[in-house]
């Protein structure tokens, strides 16, 4: 149950990014929700395996080169989710910074830790 409440959190984080930036679209609730999806999907398969492989760079940076890894996925994600588009890097970047403030915000405030993993 709380999958799928995740799920529907960052689904509505989605939906509301068109509203804070112009750069960012999404045509319907069914596409935020596969997009919601995709996303998840790929930060659970494919995110680890970039951290890994560019660990010296993330180093280097202090930590800093994982938005830039962020930014890259998000935009990824547009690219394969109809629907759902982002218009640049640049935008990819402020958006998914922006994407996962909402999303913890919203999953504070609805979901409610009750000590279990």
């Amino acid at each position: 149950m709380r999958l799928l409440l995740t799920w529907l959190i960052n689904a509505a984080a989605l939906m509301a990014l068109p509203y804070l930036m112009n750069s960012v679209t999404v045509t319907n609730i069914g596409a935020a929700l596969v997009a919601a999806l995709v996303l998840g999907l790929v930060n659970t398969l494919i995110r680890p395996v970039l951290v890994v492989l560019t660990l010296p760079v993330t180093l280097l940076s202090l930590g800093l080169f994982i938005l830039v890894i962020n930014a890259l996925l998000f935009w990824l994600v547009s690219h394969l989710v109809a629907g759902f588009h982002v218009t640049g890097f640049g935008s990819a970047f402020v958006a998914a910074i922006l994407y996962s403030v909402i999303s913890w915000a919203l999953s504070t405030l609805l979901l409610k830790n009750d000590g279990n993993p």
